[in-house]
């Protein structure tokens, strides 16, 4: 996807009918291999499709992040990620889904995920976000979808539309607009497996 023909305004808060819209745009150039900029429990995510390499490149070149480290995939509903929940034992599926909708990413093992979202690893990085829009996002899309912090490496992470503005510009092809949930900071990670706590 060319990023300058690409580039989309904000969309516009408001009437049901304009936000279904701004989804629906924001969908299709996920579709189209872009990168939609939206927020999420506290602070603003960049999203794009997990299986598109070319997408996933894209967002690691605008935040100057290196590929080894890997990007968290978000769902609409825990059935987005059924593969991934099928592998773990009964008692862990259900502490994580009791967890969510909620901002608690969970690290479990990787069924299908491509090296390039996974860092390589043989883990992945899953949530079903607290934040209702970000749930929508991912609904309309028709399943998981990458979500990293709006931010250049080494910065802090934008927590308003206009920061994203301000620090990413044209190299993001569209904005959602929406406000985050409140929480302070990023969401919490904990590997499934021994229940540690890694951020």
């Amino acid at each position: 996807m060319s990023k300058r023909s690409s580039v989309g305004l904000d969309s516009q808060p408001g009437r049901q009918t304009g936000d279904a819209s701004a989804l629906c745009s924001a969908v299709r150039i996920l579709r189209q291999g872009g990168v939609v900029a939206h927020a999420n429990e506290g602070v603003w995510g960049l999203a794009c499709d997990p299986f598109d390499r070319s997408a996933v490149g894209r967002v690691l070149a605008i935040k100057g992040r290196d590929a080894a480290k890997g990007l968290i995939v978000i769902g609409g509903t825990a059935e987005h990620f059924l593969p991934e929940l099928a592998g773990l034992d009964d008692e862990t599926s259900s502490r994580i889904r009791a967890s969510w909708p909620g901002a608690v990413t969970w690290v479990v093992p990787n069924e299908r995920f491509p090296a390039w979202t996974t860092g390589g690893r043989r883990t992945v990085a899953i949530r079903v976000p607290g934040h209702a829009q970000a749930r929508a996002l991912a609904a309309a899309f028709g399943g998981p979808i990458v979500s990293t912090s709006a931010n250049r490496a080494g910065e802090p992470p934008a927590k308003t539309g206009a920061q994203v503005a301000a620090a990413l510009g044209d190299d993001v092809d569209y904005r959602l607009a929406g406000e985050t949930g409140g929480r302070e900071g990023p969401s919490r990670i904990v590997d499934a497996t021994t229940g540690r706590t890694l951020r």
